[in-house]
């Protein structure tokens, strides 16, 4: 999509010759600073992907960029090289004599933690030789060490609307020497409502700023966003072969079971047993799905863990990382809060339930099948679900209208999926080879409330996730990150939310009546704890 009123575009011959070029140049062709060409050549990276071909000439020239690039192509780079080339690190001359020093120079929002988290870790390990300070700003962690970090200096700040807003408000973060402004995801941020959070961001920076706003799709509102607030953008468009199922893609392998509800968690697990699975995402509509789905796979002797909004930041962190480091290998997620997540080597994907939607679907299964590598797709559908999936089946063309009756028995559910014959629901012991995700650090991340962190080895997230008491859909703003994180309500709750000792109730006095009238001689009851 080009709108008029958007200047200039990468038209189909430069991304088709930026493409070709891409694996022969290197960043230091891009007259990148040498220590970020040295930091990434020592990660491995040495060749630019097409993305970042097209937007670095642009991005290093100072010129606004409109990306329209899905998750997994590499845009990161595409904008945070630039950042890192173009900010003054302390390790600069002339970096004392900034009327500024310590202010942050750069913005990157994010619409949620997971994705803020991600965008700072590439970002440092980019700029390492540098010696470019990044802040990661989100809610979910207790303000004083993010403060403390604020006040000791930082070029860049990479953080979710709500906890930047917040330490705005409060004075502790000044974005007026920003002169660099990423939005990533902005169309998951238009539909996780926080666009007039973005616009009030933008109107704390600096007003030359340079700014470049990515995103999968280009609705309305994101057009109107940059057309009120970017500069003769250029158009940069990769997006892939688009004929391809309308943005799936083509290594991925899709298999769609019409399944039964008591039976889903056996298939599950047998399919987990397949030939050649890696990673594994699991992905459902709901938090007490997740919960419940990680609790029962983790019961079975798999390595399992969950991320959803009942759960604290440091918990979800914990499963993170421990998807990363191998330590499990099957991460059972919601939709909001997986939104970013970019793990590499992911081999299989799990719709547990089915998506609501298409646009739903092809971002669960996009995280699979990523850099020329193959991946396979399951979709369960409930009997209740399938004018649902026909409609998605019609919307992406995939030809698959109907979905396949398919139980943890079936012939074909074997061979489809290359299981070994005989596997039952149960990880053989001998097959436990996973350290798990009590083997990864649960930090104290000085969270104001503890719903989180207390459940099984699966990520339950406690009693309430499990019971129900939270079983709504994973998809509300939470604390305005994207995330179903603590609230004020939760710092101030009576039984030690915080963490500190709970509140003692007072005992109470009761007298027995009848009638309304004290029964002669009955002395009054003490109700304790119980009253």
């Amino acid at each position: 999509m080009t709108d008029p009123d958007l200047d200039t575009s990468v038209d189909e011959q430069t991304r088709a010759e930026a493409a070709q070029v891409a694996p022969e140049l290197t960043f230091a062709d891009f007259d990148v600073h040498p220590d970020i060409v040295a930091s990434l050549a020592a990660l491995g990276i040495e060749h630019p992907f097409p993305i970042q071909a097209m937007t670095l000439p642009v991005a290093l020239g100072g010129h606004d960029i409109i990306g329209q690039a899905k998750t997994g192509t590499g845009k990161t780079l595409g904008f945070g090289i630039p950042m890192l080339d173009r900010v003054v690190s302390p390790s600069d001359e002339g970096f004392a004599d900034l009327r500024h020093a310590g202010k942050p120079q750069a913005l990157a929002v994010a619409p949620t933690r997971e994705l803020a988290v991600q965008v700072a870790g590439d970002l440092e390990r980019a700029g390492r030789r540098r010696g470019v300070r990044i802040a990661t700003i989100y809610g979910g962690r207790a303000f004083e060490p993010q403060v403390e970090q604020l006040q000791r200096g930082v070029e860049i700040v990479v953080g979710t609307p709500g906890r930047l807003l917040d330490l705005a408000k409060q004075g502790h973060l000044d974005l007026s020497h920003a002169s660099i402004v990423v939005l990533d995801e902005a169309d998951e941020m238009l539909d996780l409502g926080f666009l007039p959070d973005v616009e009030r961001i933008l109107a704390l920076t600096a007003p030359s700023r340079q700014m470049m706003l990515f995103s999968a799709t280009m609705p309305g509102a994101v057009v109107a966003l940059a057309r009120r607030y970017m500069s003769q953008p250029t158009h940069i468009r990769a997006m892939g072969d688009e004929t391809e199922n309308k943005h799936t893609v083509k290594a991925i392998e899709q298999f769609v079971y019409r399944a039964h509800a008591l039976d889903k968690v056996e298939m599950l697990a047998r399919m987990m047993q397949a030939r050649d699975r890696g990673l594994t995402i699991i992905f459902s509509r709901t938090k007490r799905t997740a919960a419940k789905v990680a609790d029962e796979l983790t019961d079975r002797g798999f390595a399992a863990g969950a991320i959803h909004g009942d759960l604290g930041q440091g918990a979800r962190e914990q499963a993170l990382r421990a998807f990363r480091n191998g330590k499990i290998d099957i991460l059972v997620a919601t939709d909001v809060a997986a939104r970013g997540i970019d793990v590499e080597n992911v081999t299989h994907v799990v719709n547990y339930q089915c998506p609501e939607d298409e646009k739903t679907y092809v971002h669960r299964i996009g995280r699979t099948g990523r850099a020329g590598h193959t991946g396979i797709a399951v979709t369960f559908v409930d009997w209740d679900d399938a004018p649902r999936w026909g409609l998605i089946n019609k919307a992406l063309d995939l030809g698959i209208p109907e979905a396949v009756e398919t139980y943890s028995s079936s012939p074909h559910l074997y061979t489809d999926l290359d299981i070994p014959e005989g596997t039952k629901g149960r990880l053989p012991r001998a097959a436990r080879t996973r350290e798990g995700l009590d083997a990864e650090r649960l930090e104290d991340l000085g969270e104001t409330g503890q719903r989180a962190g207390k459940g099984r080895q699966g990520g339950g997230g406690g009693r309430r996730a499990r019971d129900g008491g939270s079983g709504g859909r994973d998809g509300g703003r939470g604390d305005r990150d994207g995330s179903h994180g603590t609230t004020e309500r939760d710092r101030r709750s009576p039984d030690g939310g915080d963490g500190g000792p709970a509140r003692p109730r007072r005992n109470r006095s009761r007298r027995r009546t009848r009638g309304g009238r004290p029964i002669d001689g009955q002395a009054p009851t003490q109700g304790g704890q119980d009253s």
